[in-house]
């Protein structure tokens, strides 16, 4: 797991951009924290729904790709509980489902209050591509 970790750390260059900061990864869960920025803001003040998506997207990209296998998206959905202003964001993943192509996903991001601000649901495709020649590869230019 730590080789995942570092290969997000390093080359997801969107969620190091959002300041996405990986607390922890094991098999189908991830933790992820996102400190809320003044970029984060929507116009109302509040952040954005696609940074809050980010964080979810993160968190869910990190326990599918958990499996050993290349997980990407199938299908996503969102919904927006709270609206929040400033401290940190925390999104917790966990699978719910999998087989050796699919797998299902829930994450929870949640504020300082411990609030759920969003619950998103995620579906992943296994690819046949093991993680490890994916790092192998390094950065894709």
């Amino acid at each position: 797991m730590e080789k995942l970790k570092k290969h997000f750390e390093q080359y997801d260059r969107f969620a190091k951009l959002c300041g996405i900061e990986i607390l922890e990864v094991g098999s189908g869960r991830s933790k992820a924290r996102m400190k809320i920025c003044e970029q984060h803001l929507n116009g109302v003040g509040t952040v954005h729904g696609g940074a809050i998506f980010t964080l979810a997207d993160f968190a869910f990209a990190l326990a599918g790709n958990s499996s050993g296998k290349v997980a990407v998206a199938v299908n996503v959905s969102i919904s927006f509980m709270k609206a929040v202003s400033n401290g940190f964001l925390t999104a917790q993943a966990w699978e719910v489902t999998k087989n050796p192509k699919l797998g299902t996903y829930t994450v929870e991001i949640k504020d300082d209050a411990d609030d759920v601000v969003a619950i998103f649901q995620g579906l992943a495709y296994r690819k046949k591509e093991d993680f490890e020649s994916l790092i192998a590869k390094g950065p894709i230019q």
